[in-house]
Parts: structure tokens; C-alpha cells; sequence
């Protein structure tokens, strides 16, 4: 025993094993606190996941109020600024058919017998219709009404009072065979959409090259078909005419670009609003663009146009009107009474406006006096086919 407690072997074996001892106690430990701290560290992280959970979505909430305060105001800032536009434009309007009238006055009793004061005239007066084109056409976009017409026009009417509306009106050709009238409420809506097509086809294609017009009848109705020579448009230009040509929402003002392009954006307002269809995503023949305007039935009708203003012109001239080579000449404004809320009822401009006709030209008068009176009549046509449009303050069914 003694040599057993004298022998180094064994005390080494002690201290080892006590060492071991140690060694594995301060491990246990080690672990137990890297245990507590891996849990604690999980349950803070647990914590840290659920507030971070929380904050992603108080951010989502506040995203939404924001976009939702955001979309108000936008809302409420599309409806002022087109509220204040609709008065302007009303204002506009009634000074360009304010202009009109007098123009009209001007030609009809002080500078009648005057060919090229008359020339003029006319000159300005088209010029005159373009600006009211515009003004009409912003009205429209900002939930204005065009007005409301009492009688029909044939469509071929329609077509050119829609030519007469642009700059470049001697390019374009209407071609047609259909002998049908358009609806009273529709004659206006459809001479501003073609107008704005036809002035999308004169400004987009080459100076010089004719626009055509083709009227043609569908199974459904009436189509207009427009075909320019320019250089067409792209995929991404026919998808945002597309948008905006059958709008599912109110468009924005503000979306339209600076300076804004209007024309496809005002056909989609009307269209939606009196019920036709407007498309621009054929190629015409001529490599260009083919713009299509579709009435269907229920804004046709056989009634024909009223032929008083005809009767007048042949009364004024003895002969039956021709056409002029010159600019629309639209017919006064006129007071006619008040609505329910005390405002004043006004005629609006005709919606058949003088443009050049596609007669052959007739051999030249022996008398000056018969060139005037002639040009005189054709003007008294243009004139008296659209008085009875009115302009009422505020929308109502038209």
C-alpha cells in the first residue's frame, strides 16, 4: 500500500483525472450558459422578427394612407383644375361664336358685294372654327358638354364640317355612297372626333398628300374609315392610343404630355360618352395610318336634314349654292332663354361648316355680281344647316 501511495504513476493518474474532472464540469457549464445564451438570443430574435414584422407593416399601412392621400388630393386637384378649363372654355366658346356672329354680320350685310373682303372673312372665320374646335375639345375633356342640336345632318354633312375644323381642310377627300342622316345628339360628338383625326392625319403626314374619307356601311352601322400617307405608328403608340381612345377611367389632364396631345384622348371622352367606337390600329393603304370611326344604329337614321337652308340659298341666289373654295362660316350666337338656374341658354355654331366642294369647277360668271351672290348663297348654306345646336350651362342628357 505504501508503495502504491510512493508511486508517481499514480498521482499523475489522480491529477489527470481530477484535471478531467474539472475540465468536464467547466464544460458543462460552459455549454449550460451557451445553452441560456442561445435562448435568450432566440427569444430576442423571435422579439426583433415580430417587431420588425410589426414596423413592415405600420410602413405598409402608412404607404397605403400616404398613396390614398396622395391619390385624393391628385383627384381633387384633376377636379378643380378641369372645373376652372370647363369655365374658361365655356367662356372661350361663347367669345369665338361671339366672333362668329360678327363675321358673319360683317359678310352678310356690310361686305357682301366685296369678293375679296369676303375672302377674308372666311379666312378668318375658319381660323376662328379651329380655336372653337379646341375649346370644345378641352370642354370635353373636362366633362363640358358639346351642346345639343334639334334637327339631323347626313353624314356626309358631318364629314365635311369635320373638314372645315382643320388648318389643312383642301387635302382631304370624302368618298361615300351611304345616303343615311346621323341622330341630333350625335352630329356634333362625331364632327369633333373627326375633326380631331382628321387634323392627327393632315399634321402626321407629308405636305401636299391627300387624306381620304371613305363612308361606307357595316352590317352594325356607319363606318368612317380615314387614311393618311405618313410614316404609321409604333406598337407603343398604338397601345397608348388605344388607352386612350376607349378610357376606362376619366383621362388626366396632366397625363397628356407638355405641350399636351389631346386629339385621341378627347375621341375617347365622346365616344365613350354618345356611344361609338373609334380605333386607329390599321395601316391605310397608302402605308400610313387608317383611323375608323363606327356608328352603329341606334345614332342613324333615314330621316333626311331639313332642306330650308338650301331653299334660302337658292332664294338669295336664283341658282343653286355652290361650293366655295374658302374657309366654314358658321352661323351667329343667339340668346334663346335661361336654364332652371337662371343662366342663358345659347345657339352654338352650325355643325356643317362651307368647305370646298368636289364638283368640278363651273365656268366663270359673265357678272361680278353673280360671283358674289353665288359665294354669298354658298355661305348662307354653311350657315343656316346648323343654327338650331344650343349650348346649355351644365351637363344633362344629350
Amino acid at each position: 500500500m505504501t508503495s502504491l501511495i510512493r508511486d508517481p504513476l499514480l498521482w499523475i493518474l489522480l491529477v489527470v483525472v481530477l484535471s478531467a474532472v474539472v475540465a468536464g464540469m467547466r464544460v458543462r457549464r460552459t455549454n449550460m450558459a451557451l445553452r441560456k445564451q442561445n435562448d435568450d438570443l432566440r427569444t430576442s430574435r423571435d422579439g426583433l422578427h415580430g417587431e420588425c414584422q410589426r414596423l413592415h407593416m405600420e410602413y405598409a399601412a402608412l404607404r397605403s394612407q400616404q398613396a390614398h392621400a396622395l391619390e385624393e388630393v391628385r383627384r381633387d386637384s384633376e377636379a378643380e383644375t378641369k372645373d376652372v378649363l370647363k369655365s374658361w372654355m365655356r367662356t372661350l366658346q361663347v367669345l369665338a361664336d361671339e366672333q362668329q356672329r360678327s363675321i358673319s354680320d360683317l359678310a352678310q350685310q356690310k361686305y357682301g358685294n366685296d369678293p375679296q373682303m369676303l375672302a377674308d372673312l372666311m379666312t378668318i372665320d375658319h381660323t376662328n372654327g379651329q380655336f372653337g374646335r379646341r375649346a370644345q375639345g378641352i370642354a370635353a375633356l373636362c366633362g363640358g358638354w358639346l351642346g345639343r342640336r334639334e334637327t339631323t345632318a347626313s353624314v356626309y354633312d358631318v364629314a365635311r364640317s369635320a373638314q372645315g375644323r382643320i388648318k389643312h381642310f383642301d387635302r382631304v377627300q370624302i368618298h361615300t355612297q351611304v345616303n343615311v342622316s346621323v341622330t341630333s345628339t350625335a352630329v356634333e360628338p362625331v364632327a369633333v372626333v373627326l375633326a380631331e383625326l382628321l387634323d392627327n392625319a393632315t399634321n402626321y403626314s407629308a405636305p401636299g398628300t391627300p387624306v381620304e374619307i371613305n363612308i361606307q356601311a357595316v352590317p352594325t352601322g356607319i363606318c368612317l374609315i380615314i387614311d393618311d400617307a405618313g410614316l404609321g405608328m409604333s406598337q407603343e403608340e398604338k397601345d397608348r392610343a388605344a388607352a386612350l381612345l376607349s378610357p376606362e377611367t376619366s383621362v388626366s389632364i396632366t397625363s397628356l404630355g407638355n405641350p399636351p396631345r389631346v386629339g385621341f384622348a378627347v375621341a375617347g371622352v365622346l365616344a365613350t360618352r354618345y356611344g361609338f367606337k373609334v380605333s386607329v390600329d390599321s395601316v391605310s393603304p397608302y402605308g400610313g395610318v387608317r383611323a375608323v370611326i363606327l356608328l352603329p344604329e341606334s345614332l342613324l337614321t333615314n330621316e333626311a336634314p331639313e332642306p330650308a337652308a338650301d331653299a334660302a340659298a337658292f332664294a338669295d341666289t336664283g341658282r343653286p349654292a355652290t361650293g366655295p373654295r374658302s374657309a366654314p362660316m358658321p352661323a351667329p350666337v343667339q340668346i334663346i332663354g335661361t336654364t332652371p338656374g337662371g343662366l342663358p341658354k345659347r345657339r352654338r355654331r352650325p355643325a356643317v361648316a362651307v368647305v370646298p366642294e368636289p364638283y368640278a369647277q363651273e365656268p366663270e360668271p359673265e357678272h361680278d355680281g353673280e360671283v358674289t351672290a353665288s359665294r354669298i348663297g354658298a355661305f348662307a348654306r354653311g350657315t343656316l344647316l346648323g343654327r338650331n345646336t344650343t349650348t346649355t350651362e351644365g351637363s344633362q342628357d344629350q
